[in-house]
């Protein structure tokens, strides 16, 4: 079985971040099994293009950050297509940032890459919830949440917080009586998207594409999976079980942070990395 029982015809998704990558692939594969599909984005052609390509796609222009815009798109969805089965929170941008600069910046990532996710989950939830009905939300986050590599730091916590939303929501949801309604968190590895090409035209070996991603996060699904851990073609299962290790270790051991990046302690990380050791 490849297809969680709620993606069926008939039901309803919403995709935020839907004009493109992931967004864009994984409301093309939810037309695909059958649903009805609500796509927002930043109101534009890039908006309305994509939708041309999804058949039956209803498009919304939003910004995820404005609980107002989040509130209209979900009356939207309700009065043209019906009750919404599910909420993929995936709108998310990465401008840059550094530690002590690009306050503007900041400031952006985390409303949209945050806030988005906060608002679509209060906005949607709570008629999702109240219908007794089995459903999903699912919140894209990224390794970089996880990890935190050097170099963005912006994006890095705005995603940290991704992950700690989205399990504290999945726990809230599973102590509701009658909630049928369970939280995901997709973890994508290197896709090749507009987000992550960075000028590029052609795909590097190394990445995968947004259609790879969203068919490994339908069989995750099916299975049942919370941390829907993406693999690509350079981090296998086995490379990011030892890198997430490694950076809890960090804690356990008091090493500095980020570890796997600091000269007394980088080779250390490689051969960990190289190891057989259980993580």
């Amino acid at each position: 079985m490849t297809d969680h029982p709620v993606l069926k015809p008939g039901a309803v998704a919403v995709v935020t971040g839907a004009a493109s990558g992931i967004g864009l692939a994984a409301a093309s594969r939810f037309a695909a099994l059958g649903l009805k599909v609500g796509m927002a984005d930043l109101p534009g052609a890039r908006l309305d293009e994509a939708a041309a390509r999804v058949p039956g796609a209803v498009a919304v222009g939003v910004d995820v950050s404005r609980i107002d815009e989040v509130r209209a798109l979900e009356a939207r969805v309700r009065r043209e297509l019906g009750d919404v089965d599910v909420l993929m929170n995936n709108a998310g941008i990465q401008p840059g940032s550094r530690m002590l600069e690009d306050r503007d910046n900041w400031r952006r990532i985390l409303d949209v890459n945050l806030w988005g996710i906060i608002n679509g989950s209060q906005v949607f939830a709570p008629a999702m919830v109240a219908r007794g009905a089995p459903g999903l939300i699912i919140n894209t986050g990224s390794k970089q949440g996880i990890t935190a590599p050097p170099g963005d730091p912006a994006y890095n916590v705005s995603k940290a917080a991704v992950r700690t939303f989205t399990e504290s929501l999945q726990h809230d949801l599973r102590n509701r009586p009658g909630c049928a309604i369970t939280a995901h968190l997709l973890i994508p590895g290197f896709v090749f998207t507009p987000l992550a090409a960075q000028g590029r035209t052609e795909k590097p070996a190394a990445a995968w594409t947004a259609d790879q991603t969203v068919g490994f996060m339908l069989t995750s699904l099916a299975a049942g999976d919370f941390y829907i851990l993406c693999p690509d073609n350079d981090a296998t299962r086995p490379v990011d079980e030892r890198r997430i290790a490694w950076s809890a270790g960090d804690i356990i051991h008091n090493r500095p942070p980020l570890s796997r990046w600091h000269p007394e302690h980088s080779a250390a990380f490689t051969a960990f990395l190289q190891s057989r050791d259980s993580p």
